[in-house]
């Protein structure tokens, strides 16, 4: 496996893809693809806010840009079922290619936006329903360090190094008392004018 992407993930590149991909309903059916499995576009539909015609347009679109997949069909062979090409992606321009740069742009702002208030319902719906241990073990961290470039880029593949093996294991390797946990990790380098030094707080 690439060192440089040790999650196995698809590396978008091309800015037509990236930009087919930052519409909010094609990110909602990629990520319910890629979390639960194979599924119909009626499946999909009330999850991503679309009917489930919409929800097949955006589909075949996905699926022109290699992104989903025909999956094995129902067992009646009714519905078209469909299935994300890999667990999970990443994206970034070609260096030197400005249209890609900007189509990386957009799609990032539709991922922050999508996420953004995912902190706000778990402390509202999730952290009061969860065990002692449970809510012990979660929490939020925020941490500010004064890094280069190429120490942020050696973090970052050092955290990816660390967590592979926990999202690449078969699905029967997982404990049984096992959940799923989501690791929210945002990157986010201060301005250039903004002050230099200080501490990790």
């Amino acid at each position: 496996m690439d060192s440089s992407n040790p999650f196995g993930d698809l590396e978008i590149t091309d800015p037509q893809t990236m930009r087919a991909l930052a519409h909010p309903v094609r990110i909602a059916i990629l990520e319910r693809l890629q979390r639960h499995g194979p599924a119909t576009a009626t499946q999909l539909s009330s999850e991503v806010g679309a009917t489930p015609s919409v929800t097949s347009w955006h589909l075949r679109h996905l699926a022109g840009f290699g992104l989903v997949r025909d999956a094995e069909p129902d067992p009646d062979r009714r519905q078209r079922r469909w299935q994300a090409v890999a667990r999970g992606f990443r994206y970034g321009p070609l260096a030197g290619d400005e249209d890609g740069t900007e189509a990386a742009r957009m799609l990032a702002r539709q991922l922050f936006l999508r996420h953004a208030d995912v902190p706000q319902r778990w402390i509202a719906e999730v952290e009061p329903e969860l065990t002692p241990e449970w809510r012990e073990a979660s929490g939020l961290a925020n941490t500010w360090v004064v890094l280069s470039v190429e120490e942020l880029t050696e973090l970052e593949e050092a955290i990816e190094r660390l967590l592979a093996p926990y999202v690449t294991r078969d699905p029967a390797e997982r404990p049984a008392n096992g959940r799923g946990v989501r690791l929210m990790r945002y990157t986010l380098p201060d301005g250039a004018d903004d002050e230099q030094g200080g501490s990790a707080a």
